[in-house]
């Protein structure tokens, strides 16, 4: 960082990090006001299960619900402004994810799966929360493994009815957010069997409750009580006995069932047809993913604010002036803590965006591109992965940087922490979804790999010559040239770009390539596949994270090419070179190993990091400031301080 200090246009940062929905995060700036959405704690479960329900019913009164719902039931067809709306909500984790149950997987399962029938009979009502809906898909046995899932669906020709059943205690639905205490419907993922035969997992709308509220008949329900966060979403169990809906309720844009019990799919591939159903109900995981991005920017921003104020222990006075008590930012073991962390959060922002973009674009293309839809699951895997365990370790970080005063309830950050640690293991286990993706990048997003089992990996990869091929999203051109300009891994300035990309790439490649060989041998021996895979799970979890350290790159780099203003680009490089010099110390062992990096050279940087922490003190606070977090969702008197309050904002409530 240059010693002169840098006149960074505030507007235009935000307006950067804002970017192509930036209409949508100033309206809920606009929306969320007042007491009603101010984070409170000390509630018991029932009244913050009270609070959240009111607040989710006045969002209904808001046009904001209408984002993620077509335009022929009075929505604004506009995916990626959902998302964005939804990681927005950090004021409060549980409404954030009650919304996301009852528009996103709710709604958007009956929008995805269903055809026009179901969405003008039920999709109004869900957007006004007059039908409050559950969806029922993870099973206490069976969570990741959805194509296993034991609850059944059979079909009755003579009434013409589905019979919904659950065979025994591990097919029970768990988890169920809504289904506690206010859903009164739920989209059901169940075994579908019609005319004799069993036609794979299928989603059906089976009411769970009458205009009372009790329990339908066959439908029994259990509060799965309270939890370690997130206690305003009512998460229950279901079990369903003998429970009969009307052949309607089969979601059957990809299988229906005629009268007679016959079967058709316009997918004729069981597996495949499997897995194009799942793909339509990415958004909400690539939401989760933004979620957590939006829990990281609320902790870092208290801790950042803190640290900017806080004060302990004395600097020697110089030439007679007196002495002076530290900020704790100024102590760069305390830098260390936060702005790494802060570095890789606005790289996941870009990151974030870029996969939003990529959503949105393929809801609205006139015919469905296989390659890409597979690719975007894949990726959208990755990136919740990464961001979720980044936000639970961000959040950690900042609570003890914020010592004692972290542990506070009225701060904030206890319960960022408790709401957002269940995002590494919703909408799918972190691990698993890293072994999604590269099984993606191992076939090149073949439309057949999600039907390739450990042994058809296996036998894939043995009946191929594999070459890695690099696919990138966004700012093609740029990153080729920054990367054609390299001088090289030896000669290059370790602040040069090009040479980043280039040793981001090239260990992408060669942890892939390695793994892709360790395979294709175990394929052509004929050894048990499952075991060779089973044994080489720490190299498929490296290829995983090695790919989104390249891909997260990729879109920071693309994102600070947009900015218009020197000044705050310059400051974007500073944070960038952060994130890749900070990557690079945490996996030094490989770049050593594998001789990509000389210990001289590992070295430096060590010494960058400490560098660029100091270079980027000045300006953490404004960095912070950038996420347009509004103050009264902070809700933290520590991060208000005289310094940093803005008039109009309040403090926390107590229950």
């Amino acid at each position: 960082m240059s010693e002169q200090a840098l006149r960074v246009d505030e507007a235009e940062l935000r307006g950067l990090l804002d970017g192509r929905w930036a209409h949508v995060r100033e309206r809920v700036r606009d929306v969320l006001r007042g007491e009603l959405y101010a984070p409170v704690y000390g509630l018991s479960v029932e009244e913050h299960r009270e609070r959240t329900l009111k607040q989710l019913l006045a969002l209904a009164e808001t046009d904001l619900p209408a984002y993620g719902f077509p335009a022929s039931v009075g929505g604004a067809d506009d995916i990626g402004a959902s998302v964005v709306a939804f990681e927005m909500l950090v004021a409060d984790l549980s409404l954030m994810v009650k919304m996301g149950v009852q528009w996103g997987l709710f709604g958007g399962a009956i929008r995805a799966l269903g055809t026009e029938r179901h969405h003008t009979e039920y999709l109004p009502r869900v957007m006004s929360v007059e039908l409050p809906g559950c969806f029922a898909m993870t099973e206490t046995g069976h969570g990741s493994d959805v194509q296993n899932l034991r609850t059944t669906a059979t079909y009755n020709p003579v009434t013409e009815e589905f019979v919904i059943d659950t065979p025994d205690e591990s097919a029970r639905k768990d988890y169920i957010g809504n289904a506690a205490r206010d859903g009164r419907m739920a989209v059901v993922f169940a075994q579908l069997h019609a005319d004799g035969e069993e036609h794979g997992v299928h989603a059906l709308l089976v009411p769970i409750r009458d205009e009372h509220g009790d329990p339908m008949p066959g439908v029994r329900i259990e509060d799965c009580g309270p939890k370690a966060g997130l206690n305003g979403v009512d998460n229950g169990r279901l079990w369903f006995e003998g429970v009969r809906v009307p052949r309607a309720n089969l979601l059957n844009r990809y299988g229906t069932v005629a009268p007679d019990g016959t079967y058709s799919s316009p997918i004729q591939n069981p597996n495949r047809r499997f897995f194009t159903m799942l793909g339509t109900l990415i958004r909400g995981r690539i939401s989760v993913a933004g979620g957590a991005g939006g829990a990281a920017k609320a902790a870092l921003a208290i801790a950042v604010r803190y640290a900017d104020t806080r004060r302990q222990f004395t600097r020697p006075g110089v030439d007679g002036a007196p002495e002076q008590e530290v900020r704790i930012l100024d102590y760069l073991a305390h830098q260390r803590k936060l702005l790494p962390a802060l570095a890789r959060t606005y790289a996941l922002h870009f990151a974030q965006e870029e996969l939003v973009t990529r959503l949105h674009e393929l809801s609205r293309a006139p015919r469905r591109d296989e390659h890409a839809q597979r690719e975007l699951e894949s990726r959208a895997a990755g990136l919740k992965a990464v961001s979720t365990w980044h936000a639970t370790a961000t959040i950690q970080t900042c609570r003890e940087a914020c010592g004692g005063a972290g542990y506070l309830s009225e701060n904030r950050i206890p319960q960022l922490k408790a709401d957002s640690d269940i995002f590494t293991t919703f909408e799918g286990d972190n691990t698993v979804l890293l072994q999604q993706l590269t099984k993606g990048l191992l076939t090149n997003f073949q439309d057949s790999f999600g039907d390739l089992d450990t042994m058809g990996l296996a036998r894939f990869m043995a009946g191929r010559v594999f070459e890695t091929v690099i696919e990138r999203t966004a700012a093609i051109p740029l990153i080729d040239r920054l990367i054609a300009a390299s001088p090289g891994r030896d000669g290059a300035d370790l602040y040069n770009r090009g040479w980043h990309l280039e040793l981001f790439e090239d260990r992408e490649e060669h942890i892939i390539e390695g793994l892709a060989g360790r395979l294709r041998r175990a394929g052509k021996d004929g050894g048990d596949a499952f075991e060779v895979f089973n044994r080489a799970q720490d190299h498929v979890l490296a290829a995983g994270r090695a790919h989104m350290d390249r891909v997260v790159l990729e879109a920071f780099v693309a994102g600070i090419d947009r900015c218009g203003d020197k000044a705050t680009a310059k400051l974007l490089n500073r944070v960038c070179d952060l994130y890749v010099m900070s990557v690079i110390e945490e996996d030094r062992a490989w770049f050593l190993e594998h001789e990509r990096l000389s210990t001289a050279r590992t070295k430096a940087v060590t010494r960058a990091v400490d560098d660029l922490c100091r270079g980027l003190r000045p300006y953490a606070v404004q960095l912070v400031d950038a996420f347009g977090l509004r103050d009264e969702w902070l809700a933290a008197p520590i991060a208000l301080g005289s310094e940093h309050r803005r008039q109009g904002d309040t403090a926390p409530a107590r229950g």
